[in-house]
């Protein structure tokens, strides 16, 4: 293929996403989505089995070192490639994750992904598997759970291949049953669209 053509053709593409992402900010401004994790997914996030969870890993984990942390992340994504995946097994199957497996279904499309993190940013459950298990490194865990009950992070639109959808990652603090004591945080990505279309 000429080379020019394919340089034209990378900017057209380029140019197609900057204008899809703009057109996004447009239809689905930030209050909107901060409206629907006040009226639908902070329910979701507080219920007590999510909540009972997060206290019995913070409990585990209360002196869990930055190596360990760090040992786990490398296991978690060492077990792609190995037949035995004793972590990612003891995540997917329980409890917490079948929740957020039960909420994403029921959510026809609207939830492409949901996962909780602890206060070490580690995954607690989670409606599909991460390529990492240790979240603490990334603004969804800092940029909510480090800031303050009422945390809520906005990521920018990104285009899905396999879906050929738009899809966006919205983050927020979890706390205890006050309500003020900051325990830990969730992840739940939505299609773009289909979010639109609802708001």
């Amino acid at each position: 293929m000429n080379l020019n053509r394919v340089r034209v053709a990378s900017l057209v593409v380029g140019l197609l996403g900057f204008w899809a992402e703009a057109s996004f900010a447009v239809e689905v401004p930030e209050k909107k989505i901060k409206e629907h994790v006040e009226t639908s997914l902070r329910g979701i996030a507080q219920a007590t089995l999510v909540l009972d969870a997060i206290h019995r890993q913070n409990t585990k984990h209360a002196h869990i070192s930055e190596a360990e942390i760090r040992s786990l992340d490398q296991q978690w994504t060492g077990e792609t490639k190995t037949a035995k995946k004793l972590l990612k097994d003891s995540v997917l199957t329980n409890r917490t994750s079948a929740y957020l497996m039960k909420v994403k279904n029921e959510s026809h499309g609207l939830y492409t992904e949901i996962f909780v993190m602890d206060s070490k940013g580690l995954n607690v459950g989670q409606s599909d598997i991460t390529s990492d298990y240790w979240q603490g490194d990334e603004a969804k865990w800092q940029q909510t759970f480090s800031v303050g009950p009422k945390a809520i992070y906005i990521d920018k639109p990104k285009f899905d291949e396999s879906t050929q959808k738009f899809q966006i990652q919205v983050s927020f603090s979890i706390t205890d049953v006050t309500g003020k004591n900051v325990i830990g945080a969730i992840t739940v990505g939505m299609d773009a669209e289909s979010l639109r279309m609802r708001e």
